[in-house]
């Protein structure tokens, strides 16, 4: 009898903790259709809150359609480096001839960059009497598909090439004294105002003289270029190779890749996100292409999407990008459970505190939001990760697309959503 009793006593309290969680999810689900289902509004919004411990779908919101996603694309490049990059990123390959040093590229974005102070790819090849690069390993054009042209200027969009160097930008400053950086551009900095910060087909620049901000400004990467850079970089005359000599290419690898990981997704960085797909390239062939990387990642680890992307960048800044929430989600979720919490979690931007999120999801408490913005005209997503009060993790994706209203009612309408579910979960 006893037995019976417990045993009834169980089924009860399963079934109220079972109607608990219905209930919580109802009423989530009816916040959704309070803030987003409105007849006012005259765009499309996607939305998937995935419990990753109970692997339940808590609120599923035209989660399976595809939307451009912006910089949330940038969620899939951090998990292609995850997945194809080694902890120190290879910085270039090489030969080693004599007492000549046979340079190519790999992509790596943090050579002479002003953001990393890595110096060791520098050390290693200083010590060579002589140099030689060949910079024809390179298949992707320097802007990618459906990159709007006129921010040719803008810093946002620097080019991509095998041998990036400064960030494959411009550097102008006028506090404390005029300078530019780094110095070979020099002779081509006019101090006047134009319609544009550069030529579109040449590297003259342009710095109003009533600026008082720095201004940075993409230069163009032809090879031409990178070795007149390299040869000022080096202080000798470099050697520019048609063709790379018979021989077994060895690896030299540099920067930390969870630093540049981080700083591409808490600041949003197009470039850095670019040259890691390209990185990738260069860890899976010899010949350097994003798409070729895009197609390794589809084939081999996402090949189970019930919404294959269309991924045409690393950065999305191309409109041609389509994912859906679903499969943000997922890709948010692989990496959950494929990587130390803490570790992934510092790669993102954190509500209220860093990033593109410092001025958003502030709480009293601790952190509650560690995700990725996306931005276009017109388009704002956010996705990534939920801290709720009572613990719980929950992995999020909100796509809104084709508003007229300003992006800050768009961020308040999910920051509501987002901060409700914080309290209600």
């Amino acid at each position: 009898m006893i037995f019976v009793r417990r045993i009834i006593v169980v089924s009860l309290l399963f079934n109220f903790l079972l109607l608990g969680a219905c209930s919580t999810s109802k009423i989530i689900q009816k916040k959704v259709d309070t803030l987003y289902s409105s007849a006012s509004d005259n765009h499309f919004t996607g939305i998937m809150l995935f419990d990753p411990d109970k692997k339940d779908t808590i609120v599923s919101y035209n989660s399976a359609k595809y939307f451009t996603p912006a910089s949330n694309t940038k969620i899939f490049t951090l998990y292609t480096a995850l997945k194809l990059l080694p902890p120190k990123v290879p910085s270039f390959k090489y030969l080693i001839s004599k007492d000549t040093l046979i340079v190519t590229g790999t992509g790596d974005p943090s050579f002479f960059h002003p953001i990393f102070k890595d110096s060791s790819a520098f050390n290693y090849i200083k010590n060579f009497k002589h140099l030689a690069v060949y910079l024809d390993n390179y298949y992707d054009p320097a802007f990618g598909p459906g990159w709007a042209w006129e921010d040719y200027d803008l810093s946002f969009s620097p080019e991509r090439n095998s041998f990036p160097l400064y960030g494959n930008v411009v550097t102008i400053f006028k506090d404390p004294n005029f300078g530019i950086y780094p110095d070979y551009f020099s002779s081509t900095v006019l101090v006047r105002s134009n319609k544009t910060n550069r030529e579109k087909s040449e590297n003259i620049f342009y710095f109003p003289p009533e600026r008082k901000d720095t201004l940075y400004v993409p230069f163009i990467t032809k090879d031409s270029i990178v070795l007149g850079l390299l040869e000022g970089i080096f202080k000798k005359k470099i050697n520019h190779l048609n063709r790379l000599p018979a021989g077994k290419l060895e690896t030299f690898f540099g920067s930390s890749r969870d630093s540049l990981a981080k700083e591409m997704m808490q600041k949003s960085d197009n470039f850095l996100a670019e040259q890691i797909l390209i990185m990738g390239s260069s860890t899976i062939s010899d010949s350097l292409s994003s798409k070729k990387t895009i197609d390794y990642m589809l084939d081999n680890y996402l090949n189970d999407l019930k919404q294959s992307p269309r991924w045409v960048d690393g950065s999305g800044l191309s409109r041609y990008n389509l994912f859906s929430p679903e499969s943000l989600v997922n890709v948010l979720y692989r990496m959950y459970t494929e990587y130390d919490e803490g570790r992934l979690f510092s790669l993102f931007a954190v509500g209220g505190e860093s990033g593109t999120l410092k001025e958003w999801y502030v709480s009293s408490t601790d952190p509650y939001i560690y995700a990725k913005t996306g931005s276009l005209g017109n388009n704002h997503c956010l996705s990534g990760y939920l801290k709720t009060d009572s613990g719980k993790i929950l992995l999020f994706s909100i796509m809104n697309n084709h508003f007229r209203q300003t992006p800050s009612e768009i961020k308040e309408r999910m920051q509501e959503f987002l901060a409700f579910v914080k309290v209600k979960y």
